[in-house]
């Protein structure tokens, strides 16, 4: 509750019943009327339709239409009955933005793609598109239809080199609202042009927005598809643009989009030699506990576990030593802890010098961390292959204490 009222009946007076909410009984702070008339906060109805339930809470009468109507009447009374009794500690509830309106994004799509129109409007168009997108998840679910997407990728593509600001624009708000698998296919992965468009973007674009907002794209369309997946693998200058997005320095936004970018590409097994011959596992292992550690070990992990992945994998980090202590630093960030147990099987599988190495690094402690803690029967079956592996290291290393046989006998 937006005010500092506990309890809600104070002793000197009572929170008048018709500004509570019949569902959690508290002062409402954006009251929103139902078909039914009776009101309800926002947020308690919302709750209460996406449980399922179908009926007005107080009429118990159907819900033949589940608009939601602002009560602006009951929110100015709330708000000056909050000012007049701010002696006892209540403050006053904010004015709630309220959603975007469909209509509202269908005029401002139509302004930004009026063919002819004068440029800056057309920009201005997008960016209060892309504030909208920022402002809330419901504002970017009204924005997620296939109608709006795919007229924000004609915007983007279809009008090339008239206004390069319009462009990035409407790839950042793609960014925030996604793709679906409909769009990603047929108004990207089947059309030559603005693949190449994209590419170019990522490649030689002056503006590091700009290719954030196009690495962000990549990675909207190949989540969601195996086809726009290939298709963007297989563009020549995609996955390198992607590299050069993750060896920026001073700017983790620029890194993080090339790591994302990088690791739902190498989803498909052909884009992760491609990603390893364009210099991916050296970018991704350099910055691999900067940023998105957790996408970024698991890009290593997919990359090695093709040819030469390994191997660029420990050049790009300097040496095996290097390599492992970086995995073995990645396995306490959460679930990066799985995808750096898998890099780390294949990179000290067939070598007893990388395997002391990560007994030095603490690889013990991590893993049987991972067996005993609350992880993934996957993840604990790949702690439990490493264990197998480190067993014959374990003595090596001096700082290993006599209780620790006890837990190597036990998950070995």
């Amino acid at each position: 509750m937006p005010g500092s009222i506990s309890p809600l009946d104070l002793s000197n007076f009572q929170i008048p019943w018709y500004f509570r909410c019949p569902i959690s009984l508290e002062l409402m702070s954006d009251p929103v009327t139902v078909c039914t008339g009776q009101t309800y906060d926002r947020s308690s109805i919302e709750s209460w339709v996406a449980t399922g339930n179908t009926t007005c809470p107080v009429t118990r009468a159907p819900l033949s239409d589940f608009t939601l109507i602002p009560n602006h009447t009951l929110r100015r009374l709330i708000q000056e009955w909050c000012v007049a009794n701010r002696s006892f500690g209540i403050e006053r509830i904010p004015t709630p933005k309220q959603p975007a309106e469909p209509d509202h994004v269908r005029i401002l799509l139509a302004q930004a793609g009026s063919a002819g129109g004068d440029l800056t409007a057309r920009a201005a168009a997008v960016r209060r598109m892309r504030v909208l997108a920022r402002e809330s998840e419901k504002n970017r679910a009204v924005m997620a239809t296939s109608e709006t997407r795919s007229a924000l990728l004609d915007i983007a593509f279809d009008e090339l080199g008239l206004d390069s600001d319009l462009e990035s624009e409407s790839m950042a708000v793609l960014a925030i609202v996604g793709l679906g698998e409909s769009e990603a296919e047929a108004d990207l992965a089947s059309q030559p042009c603005r693949l190449s468009r994209l590419s170019e973007i990522l490649t030689n674009s002056l503006s590091v927005d700009a290719r954030i907002n196009a690495a962000s794209i990549v990675e909207a369309s190949s989540v969601v598809s195996s086809t726009a997946r290939s298709a963007l693998g297989e563009t020549d200058g995609i996955i390198t643009g992607l590299v050069k997005l993750t060896e920026e320095k001073s700017n983790s936004r620029a890194v993080r989009a090339g790591i994302r970018g990088i690791f739902s590409l190498c989803l498909s097994k052909e884009n992760r030699v491609r990603a390893v011959e364009a210099g991916a596992a050296r970018a991704v292992i350099w910055k691999l506990n900067e940023v998105e550690t957790e996408r970024a070990s698991a890009a290593v992990e997919l990359m090695c576990r093709v040819d030469g992945g390994r191997d660029a994998v420990i050049t790009g980090a300097g040496g095996g030593a290097e390599a492992v202590a970086a995995l073995v630093k990645a396995m306490a960030v959460g679930r990066a802890a799985e995808h750096a147990a898998g890099a780390l099987i294949s990179i000290v599988g067939s070598s007893e010098d990388l395997q002391i190495e990560a007994v030095r690094a603490g690889a013990m402690g991590q893993l049987l961390l991972m067996v005993q803690g609350g992880f993934s029967d996957r993840a604990k079956r790949k702690a439990q292959i490493l264990l197998k592996l480190l067993r014959s290291a374990w003595p090596s290393h001096a700082a290993v204490s006599d209780s620790g046989g006890f837990f190597m006998q036990t998950y070995c």
